[in-house]
């Protein structure tokens, strides 16, 4: 099978900044922001993490908690030697149209012990984040960014998420076909074409396709084309230039299919975009 993630990791550029490291010994509150989740790993200690809601989760041993979308929480530590803790921002980019950030749990939570894989890396961070070596910042940014394709991965290997793109790629049948579509958006892909990709009927694909992503083939391939679009505007390409790189005949096919998607022309949307990154 092709490279499942490949495509999403390449359109949509995966960012991670690890800003805390050390030992949390008190209350820390961290604020929703607009496109950006958080990553806590925890080594060490008692933590409870305070909903928005209220709601408590206790965790005793190590574990990775991961917040793919921006969400209000509150960490603090649940003994008096406190905690040792990882916290890093992540952007996968493409707003809200990005199938992952969309297909994923509001909160996915990761005993260390369920991924052995992931021994060699988490002692290399591990050991990067506790010591004061050169290129140090730099070096747990990247790191965590790996450990996140790790946790995709986890996800879909182990079925650990049940529905959206993440639960598609775990399917071998359908991840066949979602895989075609991110890798060729262009294509004039046909409900008929798509189910052959994923070697089922016409009317058996499209309904485990509904199971499975919540969502109709088209309206996927149209998503997924959208966030492709808004990915180039912001990489300063014009919308003319990118119309028949996303599957649209013209600027004006993809300029009307942008704004009954996302409620903006590209225009508009990537102002507004710009308008908050600079507040």
């Amino acid at each position: 099978m092709s490279d499942r993630l490949a495509s999403l990791l390449t359109r949509f550029e995966l960012k991670s900044r690890v800003f805390y490291a050390g030992n949390l010994c008190s209350l820390v509150n961290f604020d929703a922001v607009e496109g950006v989740g958080h990553l806590h790993l925890l080594k060490r200690g008692n933590l409870e993490v305070i909903k928005a809601n209220g709601e408590v989760l206790r965790l005793t041993e190590p574990s990775l908690l991961f917040y793919p979308r921006p969400a209000s929480h509150r960490l603090r530590a649940g003994e008096n030697a406190g905690v040792d803790l990882i916290c890093a921002s992540v952007e996968f980019g493409g707003q809200d149209l990005n199938p992952v950030v969309v297909g994923l749990p509001p909160l996915m939570v990761v005993p260390l012990s369920a991924m052995p894989n992931l021994r060699s890396v988490l002692e290399v961070l591990f050991a990067e984040a506790f010591s004061e070596h050169c290129g140090r910042g730099a070096a747990l940014d990247r790191l965590s960014e790996v450990l996140l394709i790790y946790l995709l991965r986890h996800a879909m290997n182990e079925g650990f998420v049940q529905s959206g793109v993440i639960a598609g790629l775990a399917d071998p049948r359908l991840a066949k076909a979602i895989t075609a579509i991110h890798d060729e958006p262009a294509r004039l892909w046909s409900l008929q074409g798509l189910a052959e990709v994923a070697g089922m009927s016409r009317a058996r694909f499209a309904a485990h396709f509904m199971h499975v992503l919540g969502t109709s083939p088209g309206d996927y391939l149209a998503a997924w084309r959208i966030s492709v679009a808004q990915g180039l505007l912001v990489q300063g390409r014009q919308v003319k230039t990118i119309a028949d790189e996303v599957g649209y005949g013209s600027a004006n096919a993809l300029t009307r299919a942008f704004t009954q998607r996302v409620g903006q022309t590209p225009t508009e949307w990537l102002a507004a975009r710009r308008e908050a990154q600079s507040a």
